[in-house]
């Protein structure tokens, strides 16, 4: 799936009254949202770069205590006022498609999970790109294809069965090429993009629903149906869902995304041609023209 440009397919206002409503009940999933945080910071190990002002967007109040344990000065953003306060540290409510900072101001910043509800995504990332200093580090994750697939197949199935037809009720997620690419667009140095998988086990099914909910994942699809769902929805797809040991499984595919501002000091790639060693002496083998087999 190419990402989409220059369309709405979110309901941004939908997206920050969930994210006001959820600033309450956020910390019912802290434990997933937490290893989700550590699992990404744990990214800053692999480098021996040393980070001093860091913003970061859409933490839900997990992400910049920690970047403070690590003793990193620390500027949260959100879109929703009320998950911004939440950070415990310097905080703006601002819109992620609409950066309020000058360029060079941090040196790092970090996504973690909130990336997923942009519409224009490449624009959100050079605006990052601008916000970062010469060799400063972009770090984000968010929901990959795969995500909570069964969910996703369980509710258009029921909805099919019993309305004839099926709304939008789960975002659209990238897969991983799709980050890899933009990274790219956006004008990042050294861009990686790889996934981690979160697996969790609900005794109850509607469990998975509730922590959607009090993270504020409600449904924001611009497309979305206004019309109030069937009683028997929701019990219906739930009961489609993979039952194993006694548990409903769901997975959180997380992909991580990785890029450095440009700078100067960065290694580049070599000319063509300015090579000044051999393929073939380096493999110690024979270096043969295009066309000619071994052997004669």
């Amino acid at each position: 799936m190419a990402w989409m440009d220059a369309m709405r397919v979110f309901d941004r206002a939908a997206v920050r009254r969930h994210r006001d409503r959820a600033a309450a009940t956020v910390d019912e999933v802290g434990d997933l949202l937490g290893d989700a945080a550590d699992r990404l910071l744990d990214r800053l190990d692999d480098t021996r770069r040393r980070f001093d002002r860091a913003l970061e967007i859409g933490g839900r109040g997990v992400v910049a205590p920690r970047l403070a344990a690590r003793g990193i000065a620390t500027v949260s953003c959100d879109l929703s006022p009320a998950m911004a306060a939440r950070a415990g540290a310097p905080a703006v409510a601002a819109d992620e498609e609409w950066l309020p900072f000058a360029p060079g101001s941090f040196d790092l910043v970090v996504a973690s999970l909130s990336l997923h509800w942009v519409n224009d995504l490449p624009g959100a990332l050079i605006q990052i790109r601008h916000a970062l200093a010469p060799d400063g580090l972009f770090l984000a994750s968010l929901p990959g294809l795969g995500t909570l697939d069964a969910l996703r197949a369980a509710l258009t199935e029921a909805e099919a069965e019993l309305r004839g037809g099926v709304s939008p009720r789960l975002s659209p997620f990238p897969d991983l090429r799709d980050c890899a690419g933009l990274l790219q667009r956006a004008g990042f140095a050294l861009p990686v993009a790889d996934a981690d998988d979160i697996f969790i086990r609900y005794a109850d099914p509607l469990a998975l629903l509730r922590d959607l909910r009090a993270a504020g994942e409600a449904n924001a699809i611009a497309e979305r149906s206004r019309v109030v769902p069937p009683r028997a929805l929701f019990p219906a797809a739930l009961a489609r869902l993979p039952v194993e040991g006694g548990r409903v499984p769901a997975r959180l595919r997380m992909i991580v995304m990785t890029g450095w501002a440009p700078a100067a000091t960065q290694p580049a790639p070599l000319r063509p041609g300015s090579a000044t060693a051999r393929l073939a002496d380096a493999l110690d083998t024979v270096e043969r023209p295009a066309g000619e087999k071994a052997g004669r």
